[in-house]
């Protein structure tokens, strides 16, 4: 039957949605506070408005029949008066003929798909009055955000509220967890917070943290894990067992777009809780001096047609989803495409990030799979959000092709390439997969042998190894491109001795270069997705690499991320040694293997063997090295870590040379000298400019050159252009914790450089700015 079914969402939109595009859909209040409610259904037969007095139980209070406006296919209802408001939950009941339903007229009891806030695991949307002061915290109309001055200025920590204080012992047990976690100041996560800040980051990146359906939000429960080996199976087959029961999940499951999770509340069941935990904990974070980025996850639901989760295909059938030529969901991403090519669909994107920024006062989007949605919604949304909020809304996704709509088979797509001259920003897999070696979903023997720029490749290889010095110069020659901005067309001299584009270096059969600004790029050497770096490197280096090596490759990561040109992200933990027990996808795995410590006292490497699922296959090549004891790290290397991390965080934050505004000051300001066929392999030295072609503003010094040495031998280079300047160590280095670094000289008779194995030395020059 769905084979031979219309496929109708074209129609819709022509009839229906580009009458009702502008109209407001959900919950909407007089001055009164009387509500109005509002659901797009052109195809129903009819929908009625249903009353509860409680979130969960009862029968209903109330069962209204509502108008249909033929015009625009919403139907609405007002209330007689302000009774429900912040009082009263609500469902719809929809008939509607759905191919769902073998082409039947079906009644469906469904929620608000544009809910506010909701009673516990999705059951009733409840009447919430965001303006009503019952749904905030003290002070919230009066709080300030942190100021910006430029989106350049942007650094991004990938962060879990659940992760955050789960097994923070400091944080009080009934706000573990949960959003108001960030609102104890005193305990452990928020000092490390405030700790960054100080170093100079910026945004605190949530994972998603709208209304998921992978946690039960009254019953998950804690699983007891057993006292085992660092390469035993038994951790694993705990947290395995009630991994479906347990109250973590990385949320990547939407069910309702516009209202706060559950399970990070401290009552899921009560409508307002929710909402007014939430925004304590984005007032918190402000007041911390931290803005806020919430992850949104639009390219599919969790469920879809008849699903007792689906939401939006049992209102209006098929057309909130991408079907293919069979008419059958598509699943790319996972689960069942959503088809942001829908007007309504795009509606409800820009209606919902809309609302986050205005209501919930979140300053940054990340877009997962963006690239499913068309260029042009990706456009209208930032244009749109930046007025609701009335002030620059900096947004950036995943900009991957692939999967139905890859290579623009059905639109234009916000992808890596398309994204250019758009100021949104795309996850740079070029320097991902440069600095960590192979790309990010390797097995097998390739875990080992793909070393990368930073853990060995040629110049110090592992047992499986088999890389050549040409391999170490194509990994430098895209770490360039990536130091660079990714720009598309600026240009250096390649491994070749020919002067190109960054568009000319091949990443993979692609283009490296792609962007117009350094914006356009989320630099990063770990997320939430695949191993962590530290993870990655247990397995890369040579085993008997010594501990505190280690700690300098992880530090030559953050190196990179930090002081090249675009936005840096940080994986939380990245700057502890976050360790993941080597999991190559953790979104199911527990609190266990997800643990972050800001105690410092473990960075939870060999805590057993990863779930079997997306593991099981590489466990051979695991357990010997979870039983290395070279490899685990004690609290004082997890604070070496920290503190240089927290170095390079101040340094990038003390001139614009590191975050320069457009594409064209990247091109008229950075160089790279040790480039072409003949260069020192392992090291990377890069030039920016504070005086030329004018001052810039805030640079602060008439330029710095850095060097990045990720050989585990020292390095001494000339540079004759560089002869009689007023270099000197970053005073930041200078008075480092990392005496090693210190040690790294200039010679301003020869122009020559002497950089430590493993180190990244920041040179300032003076005599052409108010440097200190």
């Amino acid at each position: 039957m769905q084979v031979t079914s219309l496929q109708t969402a074209g129609m819709l939109d022509d009839a229906f949605a580009v009458r009702a595009a502008d109209s407001k859909l959900g919950l909407s209040f007089n001055a009164a506070g009387v509500p109005t409610f509002r659901l797009w259904a052109p195809t129903a037969k009819s929908v009625a408005l249903d009353i509860y007095p409680h979130g969960t139980g009862g029968p209903k209070a109330a069962q209204l029949p509502m108008r249909l406006d033929p015009a625009t296919g919403i139907w609405s209802l007002t209330a007689a008066n302000a009774d429900w408001t912040n009082r009263a939950y609500y469902t719809y009941t929809v008939k509607v003929l759905s191919r769902w339903a073998n082409n039947t007229v079906v009644t469906n009891t469904v929620t608000d798909p544009y809910s506010l806030s909701l009673s516990a695991n999705s059951a009733r949307s409840f009447v919430a009055n965001l303006d009503s002061p019952r749904l905030k915290p003290a002070g919230w109309d009066e709080h300030r955000l942190p100021k910006l001055a430029h989106p350049a200025d942007i650094s991004l920590y990938e962060l879990h509220v659940r992760d955050f204080s789960a097994s923070d012992d400091s944080v009080p047990a009934h706000h573990r967890g949960k959003y108001l976690a960030f609102t104890d100041r005193d305990a452990r996560g928020m000092r490390h917070l405030k700790s960054l800040q100080k170093a100079g980051l910026s945004h605190v990146h949530l994972l998603p943290a709208f209304d998921i359906a992978s946690i039960d939000e009254t019953k998950c429960t804690t699983p007891v894990i057993p006292d085992a080996g660092p390469s035993s199976e038994a951790q694993q087959a705990a947290v395995d067992a009630a991994r479906d029961s347990d109250c973590f999940n990385w949320g990547y499951d939407p069910v309702h777009y516009n209202a706060p999770e559950g399970s990070y509340a401290t009552n899921a069941d009560d409508g307002f809780t929710r909402v007014r935990e939430f925004r304590a904990m984005v007032q918190s974070l402000h007041e911390t001096g931290l803005r806020v980025t919430m992850d949104v996850v639009f390219n599919h639901t969790s469920q879809s047609q008849q699903g007792p989760l689906s939401v939006l295909d049992k209102i209006v059938p098929t057309y909130y989803y991408r079907l293919n030529a069979a008419g059958a969901n598509t699943n790319d991403s996972c689960c069942a495409d959503t088809a942001a090519e829908h007007t309504m669909m795009g509606k409800l994107m820009i209606d919902s990030v809309s609302l986050w920024a205005s209501a919930y006062k979140v300053d940054s989007f990340r877009f997962d799979l963006m690239a499913f949605a068309p260029l042009d919604l990706m456009r209208r949304l930032q244009a749109g959000v930046n007025r609701a909020a009335g002030r620059e809304i900096y947004l950036y996704g995943e900009g991957w092709n692939f999967g139905t709509v890859g290579n623009d088979a059905r639109f234009v797509q916000a992808r890596q390439s398309n994204l250019y001259g758009s100021g949104i920003g795309s996850f740079n897999d070029r320097l991902r997969d440069a600095m960590r070696g192979g790309g990010c979903c390797d097995g097998g023997d390739n875990l080992v042998r793909q070393q990368g720029f930073v853990n060995g490749v040629w110049y110090d290889p592992n047992h499986l190894a088999n890389q050549s010095r040409d391999d170490a110069l194509r990994l430098a020659d895209l770490v360039r491109v990536g130091l660079s901005g990714t720009l598309r067309d600026y240009r250096f001299v390649d491994r070749f001795g020919s002067l190109r584009t960054n568009a000319d270096i091949d990443y993979a059969g692609q283009q490296a270069g792609y962007t117009a600004n350094p914006l356009e790029t989320i630099n990063y050497v770990e997320k939430h997705d695949n191993q962590t770096l530290f993870d990655i490197n247990a397995f890369r280096l040579p085993q008997d690499t010594p501990l505190a090596d280690r700690v300098r490759v992880q530090n030559l990561g953050a190196a990179v991320v930090l002081l090249a040109q675009g936005i840096p992200f940080i994986h939380a933990g990245q700057e502890l040694l976050r360790s993941k027990s080597l999991d190559r996808d953790s979104y199911n795995a527990g609190d266990w293997f997800n643990r972050l410590d800001y105690s410092y006292a473990s960075n939870n490497f060999g805590v057993g063997l990863p779930l079997a699922g997306p593991n099981r296959d590489n466990w051979s090549l695991m357990a010997p090295v979870l039983e290395n004891a070279l490899i685990k790290p004690d609290t004082k290397a997890i604070l070496s870590a920290k503190s240089a991390f927290e170095d390079l965080l101040a340094i990038r934050n003390d001139t614009t040379l590191f975050r320069l505004r457009s594409g064209q000051d990247v091109k008229e300001r950075l160089v790279f000298h040790n480039t072409g066929p003949d260069q020192l392999p392992g090291l990377v030295v890069m030039r920016i400019d504070g005086d030329k072609p004018t001052r810039y503003p805030g640079a602060r010094y008439k330029s710095v050159v850095v060097l990045f040495n990720v050989d585990k031998e020292a390095k001494t280079i000339a540079i004759p252009e560089l002869k009689g300047a007023k270099l000197a160590l970053h005073r930041i280095q200078r008075t480092s914790n990392d005496a090693i670094v210190k040690t790294a000289r200039f010679d301003a008779a020869s122009g020559g450089f002497t950089v430590p194995a493993r180190t990244t030395a920041v040179f300032v020059e003076t005599g052409g700015g108010n440097a200190d």
